[in-house]
């Protein structure tokens, strides 16, 4: 069974770790200064003091095995990762500080606010990914052409 058929199965599973992981984040994460308050509304944020960033050594990864293993195959989670935003948490790398980052993962928050729910975003965002790769999705050739924003 290819990843598309298999997408209805992991949703549910893939909703309930974003929001436990945007939940989690949103406790422990830093609010944005005001540069990045002011970067946020710049791509679209309509909360911006909501987001929260949370500093990471790696991206966080599903325990469930075969939600982990469809993200990577998706190519949608990895260790390449420097960013991974859920809801109004932003996941960045420690050592990848760059207000390119900030901007694209800020652009993802305003996403995920036009669609209403982190449910709703992934429906759409992993079927994407799933059908023309991650690099193609129009929500992350979207978040890219905010990066400019940073500048």
């Amino acid at each position: 069974m290819n990843l598309l058929d298999r997408l209805p199965g992991l949703l549910p599973l893939a909703t309930a770790w974003a929001e436990a992981q945007a939940s989690d984040g949103a406790r422990r994460g830093q609010a944005l200064n005001e540069s990045g308050l002011a970067l946020a509304r710049r791509v679209g944020v309509a909360h911006p003091e909501r987001i929260r960033v949370v500093g990471v050594v790696e991206m966080p990864l599903p325990e469930h095995p075969a939600l982990r293993d469809a993200g990577i195959e998706a190519g949608l989670i990895g260790p390449g990762f420097a960013g991974l935003t859920l809801g109004y948490t932003i996941f960045v790398r420690n050592d990848d500080q760059r207000v390119e980052l900030l901007a694209h993962e800020c652009r993802h928050v305003a996403q995920y606010e036009s669609f209403g729910s982190i449910s709703a975003f992934l429906a759409t965002h992993l079927r994407d990914v799933i059908r023309v790769g991650y690099w193609d999705s129009p929500l992350e050739q979207d978040a890219r052409a905010f990066e400019v924003c940073a500048r």
